[in-house]
């Protein structure tokens, strides 16, 4: 069964509470305190809009590109794609800790641990086979993170942009 699922962020959503970043680590036994980090980050961005600043979160991880500059840059094939779930996922026995796919990642996602063996999102494949969501997208208390089909996002975010345009035409009348 081929997966086609993501885990997208609603930044109007995001309270940058860290719950997903917690979950991520408790799902996959990282401990902080040996060194350990979490899959997802979490950015602030500050900006003004003209009547203050503005804070905005992000949660990321891995976007499991179709096309990955990880997965390419890889000497040894550690990093494959799972055709079941399409995400990207590593064979940490292969790994050498060359460090080749940190640089070709653009968005700075492969982590290492003590062993220089890279850490990423394994998109929680066997949360997601049992029928569950990602541990970072149950943990979202706000509903900023979601997993579903990509082009539903695209759809749900097409028809507000659109009722946002009526809704403010009706007000001009």
């Amino acid at each position: 069964m081929i997966m086609t699922r993501a885990i997208m962020t609603d930044m109007g959503r995001c309270v940058g509470c860290g719950a997903c970043a917690v979950a991520c680590m408790d799902q996959n036994d990282v401990f902080p305190e040996k060194g350990g980090t979490s899959c997802r980050r979490i950015y602030q961005m500050e900006y003004a809009d003209g009547h203050g600043a503005v804070i905005q979160y992000l949660s990321a991880g891995c976007q499991h590109c179709d096309d990955s500059p990880c997965l390419i840059a890889c000497p040894t094939g550690a990093i494959y794609r799972d055709e079941g779930s399409r995400a990207n996922l590593v064979d940490r026995n292969r790994c050498i800790g060359c460090h080749s796919c940190a640089l070709a990642c653009p968005f700075g996602v492969p982590r290492y641990d003590a062993d220089d063996k890279m850490l990423k999102c394994n998109l929680c494949t066997g949360r997601v086979e049992a029928g569950m969501k990602p541990a970072c997208v149950r943990a979202c208390a706000f509903g900023a993170l979601n997993f579903d089909d990509p082009n539903k996002f695209q759809d749900d975010k097409e028809s507000r942009y659109a009722n946002g345009l009526a809704g403010a035409f009706a007000k001009t009348r």
